[in-house]
């Protein structure tokens, strides 16, 4: 095995595991925290909180992705990913172990919260330290190639989330609620460490000189680059606000408003994340070909276009159909990301700039969509359907005014090319 496919194997690897971690807060979001932390709300309530919790790991990610961005910047990368890796897996594993409302009262969703906002800290630091050093190695030409293993992270480590909880569910039983849900929070440990294995056996970046840090990675960042920051977090805003109605919010839905099976809905969201392992790397090696930006923006159109069938398709009962078109689609945009993102900052202020920019969007569309999306099923599925075509709009609009000049790739080992808004 090539070094390059080594670095990219490893950082998909390490990756998968913290989604995996990250992802499968939501997923009992959407099934099983109403009930174990907010009993004494009424249903819709209950989800409510249970996804306000879920965005508050996503509020930290910001703040995850400045500090860690800083010491990766200064430091190296591949010292602050091993750290993320860890401590992202001891959180998730210490909500297994956390106390019901019914044993500890106001305590147990408090401590639900901490946990859940340390989880969100680390993974803000996490995936743009791992993106770099698959695009960093890359050789030339192959960067959004390389750079889309990174992100299979994302349904690999939804498929984890999905079927341990699959898993959890036929091994406990009836006794799913009463101690059923903690096993897929305890297995992170044994995933963590096969992470850490790998994680630990890569170079770090050839691009990477300490020599040439600088002392505030992201106070240059901020004052070179913040239009580039923000118009960075609207392209990701749109993805993230469709990838987590789809995959988190239109679970309660299933469940709740239409009385879909626990086990179909998991089933659903599994395949369609094994469509979407699939699509993420052709769409990326097919932005290496024609570019970044049709690619990107062919994906964001289809988030808009898709808003209204997505739920015409739940509400038939077509969830399988649902989960795989809407998953496979959104792969257009994603899959191109980890270049995407590279290619916009200079490299000694690279991952600062690549963990803020990203990291807003995530917060400001992923972080909020499964609450804002319970919010506004009150006035019916249209709105939130009419949500999801404004977040679309947001990331196209932002994908044009960034243009396509960062997509110049110098030779390999070279700083990719920065681009200034």
């Amino acid at each position: 095995m090539t070094g390059v496919r080594k670095v990219a194997l490893a950082s998909a690897a390490g990756n998968a595991i913290e989604l995996y971690d990250f992802l499968l807060y939501g997923t009992a979001s959407a099934l099983v925290f109403d009930k174990l932390f907010f009993p004494a709300f009424d249903s819709r309530i209950g989800v409510l909180l249970a996804f306000a919790t879920f965005g508050a790991g996503f509020l930290a990610r910001p703040l995850g992705g400045v500090v860690i961005g800083h010491f990766g910047d200064r430091l190296g990368r591949r010292a602050m990913l091993v750290i993320t890796l860890s401590a992202t897996g001891l959180a998730t594993a210490l909500i297994g172990v956390l106390p019901t409302y019914e044993q500890a009262g106001l305590a147990a969703p408090l401590l639900l919260v901490l946990l859940r906002v340390l989880q969100g800290f680390f993974m803000g630091g996490e995936q743009g330290g791992a993106s770099l050093m698959a695009v960093e190695h890359a050789p030339p030409g192959q960067a959004g190639w390389y750079g889309s293993w990174i992100f299979l992270g994302s349904p690999l480590g939804m498929i984890l989330a999905n079927l341990s909880v699959v898993f959890a569910t036929n091994v406990s039983g009836p006794d799913f609620l009463v101690w059923g849900w903690r096993v897929p929070f305890l297995l992170s440990l044994v995933l963590v460490a096969i992470g850490l294995y790998v994680r630990l056996s890569v170079s770090e970046s050839p691009v990477f000189s300490a020599d040439d840090a600088v002392r505030l990675p992201i106070a240059d960042v901020l004052r070179n680059s913040w239009r580039t920051v923000l118009l960075g977090a609207g392209v990701n805003l749109g993805f993230n606000m469709f990838i987590f109605v789809l995959s988190a919010f239109a679970l309660s839905y299933g469940r709740k408003q239409l009385g879909i099976p626990q086990s179909t809905l998991l089933w659903a969201v599994v395949i369609g994340c094994v469509g979407q392992a699939i699509a993420v790397p052709l769409f990326a090696r097919l932005s290496d070909r024609i570019g970044r930006l049709p690619v990107m923006l062919g994906g964001a159109i289809f988030i808009g276009v898709f808003a209204y069938p997505l739920f015409w398709l739940l509400d038939a009962r077509l969830v399988l159909v649902a989960m795989v078109l809407g998953l496979i689609g959104s792969g257009a945009l994603f899959g191109p990301m980890p270049a995407y993102y590279a290619e916009l900052f200079r490299t000694r202020v690279r991952y600062s700039g690549v963990s803020l920019s990203y990291q807003l969007g995530a917060v400001l569309g992923g972080g909020l969509s499964p609450f804002i999306a319970t919010a506004l099923l009150g006035y019916g599925t249209w709105a939130i359907s009419l949500y999801l075509v404004v977040g679309a709009v947001v990331s196209a609009v932002c994908l044009v005014v960034i243009g396509s000049a960062h997509e110049a790739e110098p030779a390999r080992g070279e700083p990719l090319a920065p681009v200034e808004a």
